[in-house]
């Protein structure tokens, strides 16, 4: 596992996704998620500053590509994108079941299918962009 691209594609493949979450995500008419709000000052759990959620928003991002490339990205087969496609499943499916039900918005979403379609895309989008960041310079291993 190589530090700097975990941190350099963890970085890259949450700003992605939270663009999509908070710019495009409401054009599409899903609703926007706003981390900061989330995991910050609406958390129910501890509320927290608006920043302080964001920070956490970008750390989980960073850890998850940490265990993205050291327990995944050789076990799966494809592009390093589709891999990273593959690996986000699992984030989205623990943030549908477990974290939406603990941030007070029901196991996923409360069955609200514009939360949880935007919610997939971002995992995609951050899927994507976390296996191709990160495979820079790899060579194709299938």
């Amino acid at each position: 596992m190589n530090t700097t691209k975990v941190m350099t594609a963890g970085i890259a493949a949450t700003a992605v996704m939270s663009i999509v979450a908070v710019m495009v995500a409401p054009m599409m008419g899903m609703p926007k998620m706003d981390f900061g709000t989330m995991l910050g000052t609406n958390n129910p759990m501890m509320a927290m500053p608006y920043m302080a959620g964001w920070m956490i928003h970008f750390v989980v991002g960073i850890v998850l590509t940490a265990v993205y490339a050291s327990v995944f990205i050789n076990r799966l087969s494809g592009s390093y994108a589709v891999r990273g496609i593959i690996f986000a499943m699992i984030p989205f499916v623990i943030a549908q079941s477990m974290m939406m039900p603990m941030m007070g918005n029901g196991f996923w979403s409360g069955g609200d299918m514009m939360a949880i379609i935007g919610s997939l895309i971002g995992h995609i989008v951050f899927g994507a962009v976390l296996g191709a960041v990160y495979a820079k310079g790899e060579s194709t291993k299938s």
